[in-house]
């Protein structure tokens, strides 16, 4: 039986008066790539924000539901609680944002935030993340620089070293490759794919040849709905929805 790492049961959001989600039933595997595509607008960017719990931060947002991870609705956790389910769940932007310090300070902000003080031991889990991201040897001798000098794409490979620094369960990426050139955006790709091993990969994605490349498993939204979601080779080649034939052929988008 497949392991599935996050699940929700009946999700809706409302801004205002609009209805975003609505009764969205969905099942992510984990130590796999999901990857969340549909056209613009239809609330792949809500979905991940209410995952993390960022949506908290709109007075204006109503959410209903479930949203379980580990079997444990995090809906339910009292809002004190907010910032230990956002450490779990890693967050990559559609465009980098590192923060206003060094390349060093950016990965182990969130080991200071989390109380990690001996220096060693921040030094070691920074340069294993560097690492990880295929940065370290591009920055190991500069790491005191302002990171706002790398380049756009080594922006994002560092703030995907920021996010796995804490050790998070999930990693939530929100169309992390639209702002780069082909070839970072091909860096962070093979990264994704490499980092599956130990992450759950949530990928929100406009380009379907990249859900192509990287999915393990897919689920299609429009309208804020769940029209099909499952295994990505099944979803491609046998897709069972008129909608989701209508948007893998180009007729909606």
């Amino acid at each position: 039986m497949e392991e599935y790492q996050i699940e929700t049961k009946n999700l809706n959001v409302h801004y205002h008066k609009l209805k975003v989600l609505k009764d969205v039933n969905i099942r992510i595997p984990a130590k796999q790539l999901t990857a969340v595509i549909g056209p613009s607008g239809c609330g792949k960017t809500t979905l991940l924000k209410s995952i993390n719990r960022l949506l908290d931060i709109h007075d204006d947002v109503k959410i209903a539901g479930q949203i379980l991870v580990n079997g444990e609705n995090i809906l339910d956790q009292k809002t004190n609680e907010v910032p230990d389910i956002r450490k779990k769940m890693g967050l990559l932007s559609q465009k980098p944002y590192p923060l206003p310090m060094s390349i060093f300070e950016n990965v182990a902000y969130g080991l200071r935030i989390h109380h990690q003080k001996n220096k060693e031991e921040i030094s070691r889990i920074v340069e294993y993340c560097l690492k990880e991201t295929g940065l370290w040897n591009e920055v190991k001798d500069r790491l005191h620089d302002p990171a706002t000098r790398l380049s756009l794409g080594q922006q994002q490979r560092l703030c995907l070293a920021r996010a796995i620094a804490v050790k998070p369960a999930v990693l939530l990426c929100d169309e992390p490759t639209s702002a780069l050139d082909p070839i970072s955006a091909q860096q962070i790709e093979k990264l994704l794919l490499k980092l599956k091993k130990d992450y759950t990969v949530v990928l929100v994605t406009h380009t379907l040849r990249q859900a192509k490349r990287v999915a393990d498993y897919i689920i299609f939204l429009y309208f804020g709905m769940v029209i099909e979601q499952g295994p990505a080779a099944e979803f491609f080649a046998n897709p069972k929805n008129p909608e989701t034939k209508a948007y893998l052929s180009g007729e909606i988008s």
